[in-house]
């Protein structure tokens, strides 16, 4: 690899922090080639469960077949002890892949810059069907044959009578094992040809990927150059994410945060669970019974295992962040390892961390890692920490991280920059991402707000990017807008950036287009990764979970008492975007006026008794603030007209609601065939006042079905 630290020596920026969370196109790119392995497993386990079916119909019929018969019967138990053998040689394979998690990890190649660019690592392999690969074994109709009457017995009626009976029903069973047996290879068949298709879509993907990859560590060098701080942590995080050799079950998460100053690296690594040390210890036969046992590992010895690699893993990423590190840029690294698992004082999941270790250049120079002991190295020549009971998830002090930045309290809220600061702040993000980038006037810029030249002699050329401070969805006019701005500059691609989202009908008509779309969260992934600040809506405040109930999950229909004069409510979803919306409705189901429709061009009503967050979809409703006319208050949910999206578009949607202490939560079907649905409403009762009721319904044609049902005026 060349050796870039030396080019940039110890001045990364001076830049004081720089932290950096997995995004990248090696992390992505190692969790591809992950989850082919685990699909290959996958479907090397289904096919063994499927051999072993297939073996255990055969025994049943061997075992059949040989009673009486005392040789039969002890191939049949010799067969069975083998099947238990094999199996306990499964375990002890899977203990020694484990215990040579270190070993795996100095064997295989180290992480090269050079290479990637190159797109020399990572290369596709071949197909390899593995167990599907091998047919079905037929039965032998031998197995099933009864042995001939001789002597005196063969003109015995009676006896000739039962023979005849045991040979029908020999025949029987062969016939059923062979269909059995058939209908099991066809089965392999049809799943050997499906698993071609998912490793050819894989190996397509993969390609993508490498392409990726080659221009993405290009530029990684260019910024090294450069001196970025953020780039020096986004490098030693590519280090860590892009080997693809970890054991099956094994999490590959890590993040790192780096403190040009003081030339120290911090790693959080996700550590595998206890139970992928095997509960079982080996497998036995039992003869009298005819069954197959499980003789369990003894506690003591599992939990060694896990200890041992635990501090393997640690030991493996700290070798590999100095391996790569061939210019001598770091000075000390730290690595915090963590399983995610439940706090036992709140019961909120988070990180719980089992081990830390702080270890300077010279020190780890010092060690062979391939002769050492992992534990007592760990913790005695490196000095580390190790939790007492890891199997419990029992904490140790973490290591610190890297100072934080000056600006992580101060950052802007995109939402509120002023527009020409905010294209400056685009123009600079693709600046430092290896463009050449100028902004444009505000007046007579035809739909530009900053050009770029990508300098690459083979893929470059100009590019339009429009950036938008949107907090609603971008209709796919804009993309549209876009295209044909693209189109009328000359550009060879528009990129589109917002602060808000995209919905189907955008991405679908920028699919196949030279045309990019960059979300919010993207943008903000984007500035993290290039050092820059930003932030979308104000700065959370930490809940004080521990001090909140536990919020009641409703059922559709069902209702309960507001304890409480305000009601708030937050819609959450994944997948397309929706906007919340609320409709202040008479006795009669229907609103006063069109002021009573509350929506993200119209957010507030009643002077503020129903206020709307369109931003972060939440809402208030404070109920002693409505008029008398007001009888019911529906909150719903509606998806972007502009697009085809349905609520079954909508990924784990969620409604939360609040009444002074009491909390509820409400998970609305996602039906395919609404595109706006009422989740809940608010409404009085005649002796117990105000009350909350848990929805569900839509309507397919959207919000204008929804505010035309409830007396809105729809043009």
């Amino acid at each position: 690899m060349e050796d870039w630290s030396l080019s940039i020596g110890l001045d990364v920026g001076g830049a004081g922090v720089a932290r950096r969370r997995s995004s990248g196109v090696w992390s992505v790119l190692a969790e591809a080639q992950r989850e082919q392995h685990r699909r290959v497993e996958a479907q090397r386990k289904a096919a063994a469960a499927q051999q072993r079916d297939h073996e255990r119909a055969q025994r049943e019929a061997q075992r059949a077949a040989a009673r009486g018969e005392r040789e039969a019967l002890k191939a049949y138990q010799q067969q069975r002890d083998a099947d238990a053998a094999r199996r306990t040689a499964e375990l002890d394979d899977r203990v020694a892949e484990l215990r040579g998690v270190l070993a795996a990890g100095l064997a295989g190649p180290g992480f090269s810059l050079a290479e990637q660019s190159r797109g020399g690592q990572g290369a596709i392999p071949p197909f390899d069907p593995g167990p599907l690969g091998t047919p079905v074994p037929m039965p032998d109709q031998n197995w099933y044959l009864v042995p001939p009457l001789t002597g005196a017995q063969a003109y015995n009626p009676a006896a000739r009578r039962q023979w005849e009976e045991q040979a029908a029903h020999a025949r029987a069973r062969f016939e059923y094992d062979w269909q059995a047996a058939w209908a099991a290879e066809q089965q392999r068949q049809r799943q050997l040809a499906d698993y071609r298709t998912q490793y050819d879509a894989w190996a397509t993907e993969r390609h993508r990927l490498l392409a990726g990859q080659s221009t993405q560590a290009g530029r990684l060098e260019a910024r090294l150059r450069a001196g970025e701080a953020a780039a020096v942590a986004e490098y030693f995080e590519a280090v860590i994410d892009w080997r693809e050799d970890w054991p099956d079950d094994f999490p590959t998460d890590g993040e790192t945060s780096w403190d040009a100053d003081t030339r120290r690296l911090v790693v959080r690594w996700e550590l595998p669970p206890f139970d992928v040390v095997p509960s079982v210890g080996r497998y036995r036969y039992v003869r009298s019974d005819d069954r197959e046992d499980e003789v369990a590992r003894p506690a003591t010895q599992r939990k060694e295992i896990y200890r041992e690699v635990l501090a393997q893993c640690a030991l493996r990423v700290l070798a590999e962040v100095f391996r790569a590190d061939t210019g001598g840029l770091i000075s000390s690294v730290g690595l915090n390892g963590v399983v995610v698992a439940p706090d036992p004082a709140t019961g909120q999941e988070g990180d719980r961390c089992l081990l830390a270790v702080e270890v300077d250049r010279e020190t780890f120079a010092g060690l062979a890692l391939d002769r050492v002991a992992p534990l007592d190295c760990l913790l005695e020549a490196l000095g580390g920490r190790l939790s007492a009971r890891p199997e419990k998830a029992d904490t140790v002090a973490a290591i610190p991280a890297a100072a934080t930045s000056a600006v992580d309290g101060d950052e802007p809220d995109l939402f509120a920059m002023d527009p020409i600061e905010f294209e400056k702040l685009i123009a600079e993000l693709f600046r430092r991402r290896g463009f050449r980038t100028s902004t444009t006037a505000r007046s007579g810029d035809e739909g530009v707000d900053v050009l770029a030249e990508d300098p690459d002699p083979i893929t470059g050329g100009k590019i339009v990017i429009q950036a938008k401070r949107y907090r609603h969805t971008v209709s796919p006019s804009a993309v549209r807008d876009l295209e044909s701005t693209m189109r009328r500059q000359g550009a060879n691609r528009g990129i589109l950036v917002t602060t808000s989202g995209f919905g189907p009908g955008s991405r679908k008509h920028a699919a196949g287009q030279p045309l990019t779309l960059v979300d919010g969260p993207m943008l903000l992934t984007l500035l993290r990764e290039h050092g820059l600040p930003g932030r979308l809506g104000p700065a959370e405040i930490p809940a004080q979970r521990a001090e909140e109930p536990a919020a009641v999950e409703l059922a559709p229909g069902q209702n309960t008492v507001l304890p409480d004069g305000e009601v708030r409510v937050r819609f959450r979803a994944g997948g397309a975007d929706a906007d919340l919306t609320l409709l202040l409705l008479d006795t009669g189901g229907k609103v006063r006026a069109d002021e009573d429709f509350v929506f993200y061009h119209q957010p507030t009503a009643e002077n503020g008794a129903v206020t709307l967050e369109p931003g972060d979809g939440s809402a208030t409703v404070r109920t002693a603030r409505l008029p008398a006319a007001i009888h019911r208050v529906a909150i719903s949910v509606n998806l972007d007209a502009d697009t085809d999206a349905t609520c079954a578009d909508l990924v784990d949607p969620t409604v939360e609601l609040a009444s002074g202490p009491a909390r509820w939560l409400f998970r609305p079907p996602t039906d395919p065939a609404i595109s706006a649905m009422l989740v809940a409403e608010l409404y009085r009762h005649p002796a117990d006042g105000w009350k909350l009721r848990a929805v569900g319904q839509g309507w397919s044609d959207g919000l204008a079905g929804l505010a035309r049902d409830h007396g809105v005026e729809v043009e």
